[in-house]
């Protein structure tokens, strides 16, 4: 998994066919997806429950891109080596969801994954100001987090003062919650570089009519790039 700041896609198939994963996964590899998006929610730390382990891990063998896994769970430490087994490629926790996250971006290295953090909408951009050098990824959260199709909250600011802290450092801004091709060029310009995108990417589309998925995954990284169709 080498690092570049181009624009990634990263459908999340918590708006998928619920019936038909692994199918879903190869529909949107094959147009264009660059990573997978996984969102695990446990019903405590957010108001839904979605993926456990086994789960992630009956989708790895479909996904030959990169694994991201999304976890909206507390406590998160006791579950790092679950999903390291389940094949994630990028474990990312919330700040929010314990009072040891150095402790918990340390362990999901150590279990040999990229490490991510994510920020509630609330959460000011200093609060990783001490975690960029244990940090592969900062996910900036667009929506609150729990549920998919919500509306875009403006974070372009945060992602600013992000990308200025980052510098030089290899770390990716991921941006979670109401992307489409009206809201990528807004994050993109503000300097992320993985947007997560649900409905935008899955809407009017289906394993049996997948060019719709590439068509959309088209959009909205033509929208990133400041490329209009």
């Amino acid at each position: 998994m080498s690092f570049d700041r181009s624009i990634k896609i990263a459908p999340s198939i918590l708006s998928a066919d619920f019936a038909n994963f692994g199918q879903e996964i190869q529909a949107i590899e094959s147009q264009g997806a660059d990573w997978v998006h996984i969102d695990v929610m446990d019903g405590h730390f957010v108001p839904n429950l979605t993926f456990g382990p086994m789960a992630v891990k009956a989708f790895r063998p479909h996904v030959k891109t990169v694994m991201d896994v999304h976890l909206m769970i507390a406590p998160v430490d006791p579950y790092i080596d679950a999903y390291a087994d389940a094949g994630a490629d990028v474990l990312t926790a919330h700040i929010e969801a314990g009072p040891h996250i150095h402790r918990t971006l340390q362990a999901i290295r150590a279990a040999g994954m990229k490490a991510g953090v994510a920020l509630n909408p609330g959460t000011p951009a200093e609060a990783v100001a001490h975690l960029l050098d244990l940090t592969d990824l900062i996910c900036v959260m667009t929506v609150n987090p729990g549920f998919g199709g919500q509306k875009f909250i403006d974070m372009t600011s945060k992602i600013r003062s992000l990308r200025s802290m980052i510098g030089d450092r290899p770390v990716h801004i991921e941006i979670d919650g109401g992307v489409d091709p009206s809201t990528a060029p807004l994050v993109a310009e503000a300097g992320a570089d993985v947007l997560v995108a649900g409905s935008a990417v899955f809407k009017g589309g289906s394993v049996n009519d997948p060019d719709v998925y590439g068509a959309n995954i088209r959009n909205i990284r033509d929208a990133a790039n400041g490329v209009w169709a």
